[in-house]
């Protein structure tokens, strides 16, 4: 049982770690990628959509995003989410293409950027600790049914442990190279 439950928590901080660096990948670097519109969603006909489920996003250079609609009559929602969103671009509509251009990243948009990288990295890192305490409660409880000793919860607490500490010191990596990309001019 305690197998069980320590196999779980490591498959729950594997895929908060995959989580968080799906976010690090939605924040915008100076370069071009679709990724950087992961976040925004467009009231469609009073249902709130993924932008991605809505129109083809495309990188056509290293500067240039282009969203091609599913259904033209959409291109205004998804002009007006685009500004509203936090990614800082401009659209311009061509009548079927919107076209964003990614303007280079001033020193102080950068310290920005850091600001929000670290809020998605600490986000990740109290996820972690919330699995833990979660685990190390279902493991206390093993030990109050006695269906686990106190020398098996001692062990299990430290696995977990470094269980945590090693998801920890994953997003702290990810978080580094994400500040170097932003920071590199």
């Amino acid at each position: 049982m305690i197998e069980e439950l320590l196999a779980d928590a490591k498959d729950r901080m594997s895929k908060t770690v995959e989580s968080t660096k799906g976010e690090f990948s939605s924040v915008r670097t100076g370069r071009a990628t679709p990724h950087l519109l992961d976040r925004i969603s467009v009231d469609y006909y009073g249902a709130v959509t993924p932008l991605a489920q809505m129109a083809n996003i495309a990188t056509t250079d290293a500067r240039t995003l282009t969203v091609t609609p599913y259904d033209k009559t959409v291109m205004g929602s998804i002009e007006k989410a685009i500004l509203e969103s936090d990614v800082g671009l401009t659209p311009s509509n061509d009548g079927n293409v919107i076209r964003l251009n990614i303007p280079d990243l001033t020193e102080e948009r950068r310290k920005e950027l850091v600001k929000v990288v670290n809020g998605v990295a600490e986000e990740g890192r109290i996820a972690i600790r919330n699995v833990r305490r979660d685990v190390m409660g279902d493991l206390r409880d093993l030990k109050k049914e006695g269906e686990a000793g106190e020398d098996d919860e001692r062990r299990a607490e430290g696995s977990l442990q470094e269980l945590t500490d090693n998801a920890i010191k994953e997003i702290d990596s990810l978080l580094k190279g994400k500040e170097e990309e932003i920071l590199e001019v």
